[in-house]
């Protein structure tokens, strides 16, 4: 099967650099920067961004007249990155990012604390546009520039180890990853309280990591715990809040919860529409996530309808070569796959591939996703030779990055499989069913209707093989999910 890709919000916990007025500079500029600033932070922390950037390019068309010495310039420019980023105007607020660093490095005596604080945000950004060589030392500096101003047990240096926990799961290095998510979020209760709007952050980057292991058992109650927080310390109508919907929301779609997703990406979907326009690249990916739900319900035209809406959006505002436009096209050309018009979703596909290659290197899961993706529509389109490469090299991409065990390498196993079976290739789909059985039945459980279809095409390939006994076997055991499974709907019906 092609993979659908729900998204989750590309989360950031970005350390204010907000710096107040200094006593000894009473004069009418300053003054009025001082209240720029102080209705920039307020706007900011409504989360009312663009109202927050109006501000802050006002404060930092003031602060160009205090000169490079004056900490008040360096701050701004940095704040007016930060909004620019929560807007998903990754290059400019580059850029502003860049210049803040470059003032504070070149103005001795200037706190380290503000100079660390901009190198974690330009870190982000490098990290969200998958320059993770470049990420790494910024956030590395940052953290031994915050350990030694402020010690190893502070909220700061809990937030630059999240951040560089999140690289790694990005990185696929997943165990590393879950190790610093927990370091941080075990310092940030101790520091802040269990209650601060950072260990939500915190909490959201576990969550991605628990799921990325397909422990969703765990996940769910480390994202309900976000959303709570967020909800009472943010309120309910936050972009942050509406974040952490989407994220339970994803989990819950990937579990086939469909009714329970759908009321958490409708309500992200409101008040990112509210707060930040209907036009902003999160109203896309909540309207894309809405698409990938309906078409697992098998209600393609109301999919398709998410999914032009998300990619219109991500075209306008990110570009036509946007990292975030990729997963919408590979969705619509999952469609195509459906009603197989296998002509209009080969272009789809190879676009996605074309721009997350780009973006990502050609060794990324994002990329072994986009492989598999086209193994499939050449498979469908008979093109059998073109199809295997790309299958094999998606599945030496996912054990590269995930690992052999990992449930998500089962996608390139059964696609490959599948090949095989239609080649008549009987006795090499047979190890590939075998390893793919055990990883689908961890991600699906052992009473998965698609997990009986999936040993019953194990035992059709044994039997071609005439291994007639492990063929019995294995479509016994396929036969009893599926009268399990009649027996409850029996029961249900009759409860009703």
């Amino acid at each position: 099967m092609p993979a659908r890709l729900p998204r989750q919000a590309k989360l950031f916990q970005w350390i204010a650099v907000l710096c107040l007025a200094v006593p000894g500079f009473a004069s009418e500029p300053a003054d009025d920067w001082t209240a720029l600033a102080a209705k920039a932070a307020q706007a900011y922390g409504r989360g009312a961004y663009a109202e927050s950037e109006r501000f802050y390019s006002s404060a930092a068309a003031l602060a160009e007249k205090f000169g490079l010495q004056d900490d008040r310039l360096a701050s701004t420019v940095a704040n007016l990155g930060t909004v620019c980023r929560m807007q998903g105007r990754y290059e400019q607020a580059e850029k502003l990012y860049q210049r803040a660093i470059a003032i504070w490095r070149s103005t001795p005596g200037q706190s380290s604390n503000q100079l660390a604080a901009a190198l974690n945000n330009l870190a982000g950004i490098y990290r969200v546009t998958a320059r993770y060589n470049d990420a790494e030392p910024l956030y590395r500096e940052a953290l031994a520039l915050h350990e030694k101003e402020l010690g190893t047990e502070n909220a700061s240096v809990a937030l630059v180890v999240s951040n560089l926990g999140t690289l790694y799961q990005d990185e696929g290095n997943l165990d590393q990853a879950r190790q610093l998510q927990e370091h941080a979020l075990a310092m940030q209760e101790r520091v802040l309280g269990r209650d601060h709007p950072d260990v939500a952050a915190t909490l959201i980057h576990l969550g991605e990591v628990l799921q990325r292991q397909w422990r969703f058992a765990d996940a769910q109650p480390v994202y309900q715990r976000a959303i709570a927080i967020r909800e009472k310390a943010l309120g309910p109508d936050h972009p942050q809040t509406a974040d952490g919907l989407n994220a339970l929301a994803v989990l819950y779609t990937t579990q086939e919860r469909y009714a329970d997703a759908e009321p958490l990406y409708r309500r992200s979907l409101q008040i990112s529409q509210k707060t930040m326009g209907p036009a902003h690249p999160r109203v896309a990916l909540a309207l894309n996530n809405l698409g990938q739900l309906a078409a697992a319900q098998g209600k393609y035209p109301e999919a398709r309808q998410f999914y032009e809406r998300a990619i219109a959006i991500w075209e306008k505002s990110l570009g036509p070569d946007g990292p975030d436009l990729a997963p919408g096209l590979s969705n619509l050309a999952t469609l195509d796959m459906a009603r197989h018009k296998y002509a209009d979703a080969e272009p789809l596909y190879r676009r996605a591939y074309r721009i997350d290659a780009a973006h990502f290197g050609s060794v990324h899961i994002r990329v072994a996703q986009d492989l598999n993706n086209l193994g499939t529509i050449y498979s469908a389109r008979h093109q059998y030779g073109p199809a295997e490469q790309f299958l094999q090299q998606s599945l030496a991409m996912y054990e590269r990055l995930l690992g052999p065990d990992n449930p998500s390498v089962a996608d390139p196993l059964l696609n490959l499989a599948v090949l095989y079976m239609t080649e008549t290739r009987f006795v090499d789909a047979i190890p590939l069913y075998r390893r793919a059985v055990p990883l689908r039945e961890q991600a699906l459980g052992a009473d998965h209707p698609k997990l009986a279809g999936i040993l019953e095409s194990y035992a059709q390939a044994l039997r071609k093989t005439e291994d007639w006994a492990e063929a019995e076997k294995i479509e016994a055991r396929a036969t009893r999910i599926r009268v399990r499974l009649a027996l409850r709907a029996d029961a249900a019906a009759a409860g009703q």
